[in-house]
């Protein structure tokens, strides 16, 4: 029987994003960003009129941090320990919403931190990308850990016998976000993460869908 299998996104996961975003947009664009939620939409505001940042605007920005401010990114706390601790019962991929100009970056940062799991880029929802490695490792059980719960719709609807984490790694913002409803759990620490994955592998059984 093959071994579990953990997919993971990469930000406010394992790496904190909006915070030193928020710092970049700041110094670097005259931007402000309010974190109240996830929705980037009506969340930047240009500091000189107090006009919301256009739509499309919002994504080159992103685009241009992950191309020139991807090191700004540390690691959420317990992330890294609980990957290593967790790759000695289970494989690790890292499913990441990052464009194809970015996948090449996002591996080299996050082999800088130490973790060499295969990363995919995705753009839009998880579901199907996760149903199709899960299809091809065919894990005895298989775990998805994401902060959005856009994401834990799209895999319950693709791939239902996947457990899903709602994880959401940044404290400024956890608070704020409630859980999915699509969601097996709403654990927002690694230690406790942790303790949950190795429950779930040790019952031994897929997530019923």
């Amino acid at each position: 029987m093959n071994r579990p299998l953990i997919i993971t996104d990469c930000d406010e996961v394992l790496l904190h994003m909006v915070v030193p975003f928020r710092a970049w947009l700041d110094e670097t664009h005259d931007v402000h960003f309010d974190m109240r939620g996830q929705e980037f939409t009506d969340a930047l505001r240009h500091k000189s009129s107090g006009v919301l940042v256009e739509r499309e605007l919002i994504w080159t920005l992103l685009v241009e941090f992950f191309d020139t401010a991807m090191d700004r990114q540390l690691p959420i706390t317990g992330a890294l320990e609980a990957l290593a601790s967790l790759s000695e019962v289970a494989d690790i991929e890292v499913l990441t919403n990052i464009g194809e100009a970015q996948h090449q970056g996002r591996i080299e940062q996050l082999r800088k931190l130490g973790v060499h799991h295969r990363v995919h880029w995705n753009q839009g929802g998880k579901g199907p990308p996760l149903a199709a490695i899960v299809a091809d490792r065919k894990p005895s059980v298989a775990f998805f850990i994401d902060d959005l719960g856009f994401h834990h719709r799209s895999v319950a609807e693709h791939a239902p016998d996947v457990w899903r984490l709602h994880m959401i790694g940044e404290p400024e913002i956890a608070e704020k976000v409630p859980s999915g409803d699509f969601a097996h759990a709403r654990i927002d620490d690694w230690a406790s993460a942790e303790v949950w994955i190795r429950e779930r592998i040790a019952e031994g059984r897929p997530q019923a869908a």
